[in-house]
């Protein structure tokens, strides 16, 4: 019997000025203490960053792609089986890989000490489209931590 209630989904809000479902989550993950305004400046000013230097022609490639390169296809969750506790590699759900990924660029972004934070996520964002940066480790950490217990994926239930 399940110990949680069960979880809805939310309707996925689109940002206003590029209409994506990403931008918005990102927004919301940036938002601290409800100021949606700040956090919206915060983004675009880092997306305006990123498309700066670059020669692409949409400004959300780049973007998507950092996003791309950070979302995790494994990980592992804690199951207890006959007392003792497992680290079982499960594959994560896609809504649950885009928010660990903007977890991850969010977080990543935010230990950059003294630079200010749009110019923070735009340099994570262009590590992280390049394959490089602290989110893009982040996932590398989890995608071996699951590799090196794929032992205990027969407890996967």
């Amino acid at each position: 019997m399940a110990r949680r209630k069960r979880v809805y989904e939310k309707p996925v809000v689109k940002d206003s000025r590029y209409d994506s479902e990403l931008v918005g989550h990102l927004i919301n993950r940036v938002m601290v203490s409800g100021k949606k305004s700040t956090a919206e400046s915060i983004v675009y000013s880092a997306i305006e960053i990123l498309n700066e230097n670059s020669d692409a022609v949409d400004p959300l490639e780049l973007f998507n792609r950092a996003v791309e390169n950070v979302k995790p296809k494994v990980e592992t969750k804690a199951r207890r089986v006959g007392g003792a506790t497992y680290q079982v590699p499960l594959e994560v759900a896609p809504a649950g890989s885009d928010s660990l990924a903007m977890r991850w660029l969010v977080n990543s972004a935010g230990t950059r000490g003294g630079v200010p934070m749009p110019r923070a996520l735009a340099n994570e964002l262009k590590d992280a489209s390049q394959g490089q940066g602290n989110a893009v480790r982040k996932r590398d950490d989890v995608h071996k931590q699951a590799q090196a217990n794929r032992a205990f994926a027969h407890f996967r239930w």
